[in-house]
């Protein structure tokens, strides 16, 4: 059981079609505790990415993530380029030269990306961000996949996970970001940066769960 180099891709068309679908309720979240543009950034940022993925001739898996990276950084404003482009660039570093991923390599990398947004945003699970639904989401994978489920039933837990704590956000004070700036007011509203992951890891589940 493996994720091949042709998975990441499917699995990034998958992230960049979700983020165009729900490019009008990340505005609207964004609208209420930020500056209303993290949908149409990151709508504008996977589609720029997956241009460059696709003309892309290779099987390396890191060069692919490392491309998404560099192409977020370049056209995602605000922090969410940085901290997009910093998560896949670990992951980049992570599968670096190899043309397919365990599931257990596919873990690390994602760990190593959730550890690049926490060094870079310097946030920690509570503080209403997009660590909010990542943290949970790859602990969850982990945890699934050491007690033997199989890639598919792994990522349907990363996901559920993923959601969870995205929906966990909605009571939370924000400590980090533009909307930190709104103190008691940013209580009540979902955080768009862990609507966006959450998105990015439910599109995992759907492309590489059917992965034999």
């Amino acid at each position: 059981m493996s994720i091949e180099a042709r998975d990441i891709v499917a699995w990034l068309r998958a992230a960049a079609a979700a983020l165009e679908a729900q490019r009008e309720q990340l505005i609207e979240l964004d609208r209420a505790i930020g500056d209303g543009d993290h949908g149409a950034n990151m709508d504008r940022g996977f589609k720029a990415a997956m241009q460059r993925v696709e003309a892309l001739d290779t099987t390396d898996i890191g060069q692919i993530l490392r491309t998404v990276a560099m192409a977020l950084i370049a056209t995602v404003g605000g922090a969410a380029g940085p901290l997009y482009g910093t998560f896949f660039m670990q992951m980049a570093s992570q599968a670096a030269g190899k043309a397919s991923l365990s599931p257990a390599e596919w873990a690390a990398a994602l760990e190593a990306g959730l550890q690049g947004v926490m060094d870079r945003g310097r946030a920690q699970k509570g503080d209403k961000t997009m660590v909010d639904a990542l943290a949970p989401g790859i602990e969850a994978l982990k945890q699934a996949l050491a007690e033997g489920a199989d890639l598919a039933e792994a990522l349907r837990r990363c996901a559920v996970a993923a959601e969870e704590g995205m929906r966990a956000t909605i009571p939370l004070v924000a400590r980090r970001g533009r909307a930190s700036y709104l103190g008691e007011r940013s209580a009540g509203h979902q955080d768009p940066g862990a609507t966006s992951a959450y998105l990015i890891l439910r599109a995992a589940a759907e492309a590489l769960g059917a992965v034999p």
